[in-house]
C-alpha cells in the first residue's frame, strides 16, 4: 500500500523529491469557501497559504488604502520627504543614483517623473555594471555633485556604500538612502536613511523591493508638498496611482514575496498597464509581441528581461530612458535596441552557462556532497553572472556562486542565487566582516561579491562551512507540494480563472501545483533551445498540452521523451496558451513520477 504521508504515493519522484499534500486538513478550506461562498477549489488554495477565513476576502481583493503604511511608519521616511520636498520647493538640484536592474531602473523612473511634475529636472546616474560596478561611488557622487546637485538620492543601492556616503558629506551633499538590502550593524552617513529592514525599523515592510519603498515615499513627498501649498492650478499635483504599472514591474522582477502591500502594489499595477498608458512599456510589450493583458509571467520573463538586458550588457541609462518616454516613436526605437540587447545576452549566456555547468559536473564529480557550488572563468561577462548561477542552481538545486575577472586582473566579482532556506546575503555579509571578500551584500535569495582572485579557494571553504548545515536541512525538507489531482478533462480554462482569483502568483504566494495522475505522453519533442513540449493523455482518451521549461537533457526532460506510453504521475501549474487567438488550457511540468 502507498503511504498516505505522500501525495499519489510520490515518495522520490524523477526529481528526486517526495510529493506532499499542501494542504493536510480540509477543514480551513471548507470554512473559506462557505462564507465566502466560493468554489472549494479555490478555498482549498487559500487555505493552503495559510490565509484564514477572517483574512479570505482581503487576501481576494488587496487595495493600496488598507495595506500601505502611513509614511511616519518607516523610519527616516518622513525625514526623506521634507528634504526632498525642500529640495523642490527651493529650486535645488536633485541627484539621483539608481541599481542598473529592473527594480533600480523602476524606482529611478517613479521619483524622477514625480520630480519632473513637481517642476525640478533631476540628475540621474545609473552606475555601468562592468565598468563601475554596483551601488553609488565616489565618482558618481562627484559627477552629481559637478552637475549642481546639492542632494542626492539613493534607488535600491546605497546602504553598505559607507564611504561614497561619507564623502557625498564631506563635499557638503545631503543623501537620501532608499534601499531595502540588508544591512550591516553600523549604517553609513546620511541624513535619511530609508530602509525597511533597518534593524530599528518596525514598519513591518521589509518584504518591498526598493521600488515599492519608493512608491511610500513620492506618497510623503507628494503630502508634503500639497500642506506646503506648493500644488496649483499652473502646477497641478499628479495622479501617484499611475506609476503603479513601474512599481508592479519592479516587484515582479526583483521576485520579492507577493504577500501584503505587493499584492496590492501587482494588482492594481496590472490593471494600469493594461490601460498602455506608458508610452515605454507599452512600446517594450509590443516588441515582445505581448498581445494579451498583462500578467505576472509577462512581467518577469517577457519585460523585465528585454530591460534587464540594458543594465547587464549595455546602459541601464536606456531602459531608464525607455521608461519615461513620452515620443512613441523614440519609445519605440528603444525597444528595438532593447530587443537586440536581448538577443545578445541570451547568446553569451548559453555560452558561460555550458562552461559553468561543465565545471560544476567536474566539482560534484569529486564531491558529490558539496553544499555550495562556486564557478569562475576568465572573460565571463559580468552581465549575466546573476543568470548563470540561477541555472546553476535551478540545474543541481544547490546555491551558487558565478565569479568572472579579466584576464590578468587580479580582482573577480558575481553573483549567487540561493536555495529556500539558505540565507546567501548573511553568508556574504559574514564574509566580508572575515576579511574573505573585499565587499558584497544582498539578501536571503541572491547577493553579490568582489573578492580578489586568490581568495575564491577561501570563499569555498568558508561559505561551505557556513552554509553546509542549511543546506542539509533544506534538502531534508524539500518537498513538492501539491494543492489537488485533476484529469485532463478537468483542467479547463474555467478552473484556471477560478483560481486566478488567488493570484497574483510567484515568490511567497506560490502558483497552485496540480498532479494529473496516470496520465501518458501521448506526443513529445524538444522545443527551442532546451525545452520539450508534450501531449498528456489520461485513460479516457481526454488531451492537454504540456511543456516542460528548460528541461531538455534533464532526467525530466529524458523521461518525458523516452516514456511514451507508460502511465506516468505527472506534475505541475495550469496555464492559457492563447497562441494563435484560441485559449486552451497547458500544463507546465514541475515534475513526475512512476506510478507505483
Amino acid at each position: 500500500m502507498p503511504d498516505t504521508d505522500f501525495f499519489l504515493g510520490v515518495e522520490r519522484s524523477i526529481l528526486g523529491q517526495p510529493w506532499r499534500a499542501r494542504l493536510s486538513d480540509n477543514r480551513s478550506a471548507l470554512a473559506i469557501s462557505e462564507r465566502l461562498d466560493l468554489p472549494e477549489i479555490l478555498g482549498r488554495v487559500l487555505a493552503g497559504r495559510n490565509v484564514s477565513a477572517d483574512e479570505a476576502e482581503a487576501f481576494l481583493n488587496p487595495t493600496l488604502r488598507a495595506l500601505m503604511p502611513a509614511p511616519e511608519k518607516l523610519r527616516d521616511m518622513n525625514k526623506g520627504a521634507e528634504r526632498i520636498a525642500a529640495a523642490v520647493m527651493h529650486g535645488e538640484t536633485i541627484g539621483i543614483i539608481g541599481d542598473y536592474d529592473v527594480d533600480g531602473m523602476t524606482s529611478c523612473a517613479v521619483l524622477s517623473m514625480f520630480l519632473n511634475a513637481a517642476g525640478t529636472n533631476p540628475e540621474i546616474h545609473i552606475p555601468h555594471r562592468v565598468t563601475e560596478g554596483y551601488g553609488p561611488s565616489r565618482q558618481a557622487v562627484e559627477t552629481l555633485q559637478a552637475k549642481g546637485s546639492q542632494m542626492i538620492v539613493t534607488l535600491d543601492c546605497g546602504v553598505m556604500a559607507h564611504d561614497s556616503m561619507d564623502h557625498a558629506a564631506e563635499l557638503g551633499i545631503d543623501t537620501v538612502i532608499v534601499d531595502h538590502h540588508q544591512v550591516s550593524e553600523v549604517l553609513p552617513q546620511a541624513m535619511a536613511i530609508i530602509n525597511p529592514n533597518r534593524n530599528d525599523d518596525l514598519s513591518g515592510v521589509g518584504y518591498l523591493c526598493a521600488a515599492g519603498v519608493t512608491m511610500i515615499l513620492v506618497a510623503a513627498t507628494n503630502r508634503v508638498l500639497r500642506e506646503a501649498g506648493w500644488w496649483s492650478d499652473e502646477r497641478p499635483a499628479p495622479d501617484i496611482l499611475q506609476w503603479l504599472d513601474l512599481v508592479a514591474l519592479g516587484t515582479v522582477c526583483d521576485v520579492v514575496p507577493l504577500m501584503g502591500l505587493n499584492r496590492a502594489y501587482v494588482t492594481q499595477g496590472l490593471k494600469v498597464m493594461s490601460s498602455r498608458g506608458n508610452t515605454g512599456l507599452t512600446a517594450l510589450a509590443d516588441a515582445a509581441r505581448l498581445n494579451r493583458r498583462p500578467d505576472v509571467y509577462a512581467l518577469g520573463f517577457l519585460l523585465g528581461p528585454r530591460l534587464n538586458a540594458a543594465g547587464r550588457i549595455g546602459s541601464a541609462m536606456l531602459g531608464l530612458e525607455l521608461l519615461t518616454a513620452t515620443d512613441r516613436g523614440k519609445a519605440m526605437n528603444i525597444a528595438q535596441q532593447l530587443e537586440k540587447l536581448n538577443r545578445e545576452r541570451q547568446e553569451i549566456e548559453l555560452q558561460i552557462v555550458a562552461s559553468a555547468t561543465a565545471q560544476a559536473e567536474a566539482a560534484l564529480g569529486k564531491a558529490s556532497n558539496l553544499p555550495i557550488l562556486v564557478v569562475s572563468g576568465e572573460n565571463w561577462h559580468a552581465g549575466v553572472l546573476g543568470l548563470v548561477a540561477s541555472r546553476l542552481k535551478e540545474r543541481f538545486d544547490l546555491p551558487c556562486f558565478a565569479l568572472g575577472h579579466t584576464p590578468g586582473d587580479e580582482i573577480a566579482s558575481g553573483s549567487g542565487r540561493s536555495i529556500p532556506g539558505v540565507d546567501l546575503g548573511s553568508a556574504v555579509q559574514g564574509a566580508v566582516a572575515e576579511g574573505v571578500v573585499i565587499k558584497g551584500g544582498g539578501h536571503a535569495m541572491a547577493a553579490g561579491l568582489t573578492l580578489e582572485i586568490g581568495q575564491i579557494g577561501a570563499l569555498r571553504a568558508y561559505l561551505e562551512n557556513h552554509l553546509a548545515d542549511d543546506v542539509k536541512t533544506a534538502g531534508e525538507l524539500k518537498a513538492l507540494e501539491i494543492d489537488g489531482a485533476v484529469s485532463a478533462s478537468g483542467a479547463s480554462i474555467a478552473l484556471i480563472e477560478t483560481l486566478e482569483r488567488a493570484g497574483p502568483y510567484g515568490s511567497g504566494n506560490p502558483a497552485p501545483v496540480f498532479a494529473l495522475p496516470a496520465h501518458r505522453v501521448a506526443y513529445a519533442d524538444a522545443a527551442g533551445a532546451d525545452h520539450v513540449r508534450c501531449t498528456l493523455q489520461a485513460a479516457d482518451g481526454a488531451r492537454i498540452n504540456a511543456i516542460a521549461f528548460r528541461a531538455l537533457h534533464t532526467e525530466l526532460g529524458e523521461l518525458l521523451l523516452t516514456e511514451r506510453g507508460k502511465p506516468l504521475h505527472i506534475a505541475g501549474r495550469l496555464s492559457v496558451n492563447d497562441w494563435g487567438g484560441s485559449r486552451k488550457p497547458q500544463l507546465m511540468i514541475a515534475d513526475a513520477a512512476f506510478v507505483p
